[in-house]
């Protein structure tokens, strides 16, 4: 009889600490879930602003918001004070908070250029239109890199490349995938002489071309340049990432 008096008194202790537990947890809980929710006013975008537009332009493009603390970066804008003299360094899209990083000092405005990933470098080949979508890449693209080019007598076979194969000097190869384009360029226009022996503007639609690399695939590329031909795809969120054979005419055949 006493010891089953033991036990449940034990037993109602256990639940008392137990819903106590429970009721400090909750309410921690609420203030963890309110942490960061204090409104923070910041500068947002409300129409389309272009890229290199003054600071002393933007007011007409921001309107002063209240958003939760969490989701205000560190470098967001509040006011335009003390950023006199700078542009926007891209375009600034409805609904984007204003960022410190996006207003820059004219001189480091580069039109049509995202910035360089941090351990990469830029390399930079010239492609006429059809080698790059008829002159559609744009910076921030990324693309697939293909090199193609004619295997010499003394050249040593392909590990990748199949027995049956090996007596056709021809081949395209994926070198490259999930490269960075990080500047398009037009090309000069070329010139063609005239009788009365003026230059004549000639429009070719090549570009200089430039990616974002490590140092060993800025060698392959520019190898690829040297002594072949390259060729680029533009590659987007759901395309196929795998390991294709090097092309030769039996493959292109099958």
């Amino acid at each position: 009889m006493k010891s089953r008096l033991i036990g449940g008194v034990a037993a109602l202790l256990l639940a008392v600490v137990g819903t106590a537990l429970l009721v400090i947890y909750v309410k921690g809980a609420d203030t963890r879930a309110l942490q960061g929710v204090e409104p923070t006013e910041v500068l947002v975008v409300q129409e389309q602003v272009p890229a290199g537009t003054p600071v002393s332009e933007l007011s007409a493009f921001l309107q002063a918001e209240a958003l939760p603390q969490s989701a205000v970066p560190k470098d967001s804008l509040n006011t335009l004070e003390g950023q006199d003299g700078k542009i926007t360094a891209a375009d600034l899209m409805p609904g984007e908070q204003l960022l410190a990083a996006r207003l820059v000092a004219p001189e480091q405005f580069s039109p049509g250029t995202v910035p360089v990933p941090q351990g990469l470098e830029e390399v930079t080949i010239l492609l006429a239109p059809e080698r790059m979508l008829a002159g559609r890449l744009k910076a921030g693209d990324s693309v697939g890199l293909y090199v193609s080019g004619e295997l010499k007598e003394e050249a040593p076979v392909f590990d990748r490349l199949p027995a049956e194969m090996t007596g056709f000097k021809q081949h395209t190869n994926l070198s490259l995938q999930n490269v960075l384009v990080t500047a398009v360029q037009q090309a000069a226009p070329e010139t063609e002489g005239s009788q009365n022996g003026e230059g004549v503007a000639m429009p070719n639609g090549s570009a200089f071309v430039t990616f974002a690399l490590n140092d060993m695939n800025a060698g392959r590329v520019i190898f690829g340049a040297e002594f072949g031909t390259i060729w680029l795809t533009k590659e987007t969120d759901t395309s196929e990432e795998a390991d294709p054979p090097i092309i030769t005419i039996p493959e292109v055949l099958k």
